[in-house]
């Protein structure tokens, strides 16, 4: 005889972007087992459709998959549509989607930068947008932005995924305290380097950095969620990240300009 899943206490919804991979995955894996019903966006359909069928027969949960490239306005609206249906109410955003580039923005297209900053702030903001008046309403929810460590400086010269991670920093903080009042919680969370396809996508070589700095996606999830139930509005995984961090905004930022390199790692040839 075989016997059902499984099934933690029922938590509500959660959306997940970036979902079929990386940090986006691990939150989904994670909130699964928590019990929560999840709705999957990415771009790989395969990957997020066995995803969504892993998690469902482990865990008992419901797992619905919406294909979306969200660097398109097309994209972002279905998502947005989906946050803003009130008969099927979403009690978590996780927005994970993001990009880096493998050039300085000397070396950029218009077009490169313009896709990195559609997926990395537009979609972001556009889908806060969408989803925190219901919860609002409702009285009830999160939003978790995964943002970076390089939002808290200029430490990759040349390069414009840093500004993007400084405007979700900035932005997730603004808009927690506005919404704080309501009882719905929003959180910037920070990791480091973590042990993804992220770099490889975006033809970064890290070869060279040091194996200490690396993080594992699920320990990021994990710290994530409690970090968001804990009320915080800015977290960075990691003791150690947390001392890099520190240090950053306490030295003089000439001095860190001076000092400063691309910790990106070493970018692949074009």
């Amino acid at each position: 005889m075989t016997l059902p899943p499984r099934r933690s206490q029922r938590r509500g919804a959660a959306l997940v972007t970036g979902a079929s991979s990386g940090i986006g995955n691990a939150f989904a894996r994670r909130l699964a087992a928590d019990g929560y019903d999840l709705v999957l966006v990415a771009r790989d359909e395969k990957r997020l459709r066995e995803s969504a069928r892993s998690l469902s027969d482990t865990h008992g949960v419901t797992v619905d998959v919406l294909v979306a490239d969200l660097a398109t306005q097309d994209g972002v609206a279905a998502v947005a549509e989906r946050l803003g249906d009130a008969t099927a109410p979403v009690d978590l955003l996780v927005n994970s989607a993001g990009i880096s580039l493998n050039r300085s923005f000397l070396r950029s297209s218009e077009d490169a930068e313009e896709r990195l900053l559609d997926l990395n702030v537009r979609a972001l903001m556009r889908l806060t947008h969408a989803a925190l008046p219901g919860m609002v309403e409702r009285g009830r929810g999160g939003v978790i932005n995964v943002s970076s460590t390089a939002g808290f400086g200029a430490v990759m010269p040349g390069s414009t995924y840093s500004a993007t991670k400084a405007w979700v920093n900035n932005f997730s903080q603004s808009v927690a305290h506005a919404v704080r009042p309501s009882g719905v919680r929003v959180l910037a969370l920070c990791p480091g380097y973590v042990r993804t396809e992220f770099h490889q996508r975006a033809g970064i070589d890290t070869s060279r950095t040091p194996g200490w700095l690396w993080l594992d996606a699920d320990r990021v999830a994990a710290d994530g969620l409690r970090s968001l139930a804990r009320g915080r509005v800015v977290r960075v995984v990691d003791w150690r990240y947390r001392l890099i961090v520190g240090a950053m905004r306490f030295t003089p930022r000439a001095l860190v300009q001076q000092v400063s390199r691309d910790v990106r790692g070493r970018t692949a040839p074009r």
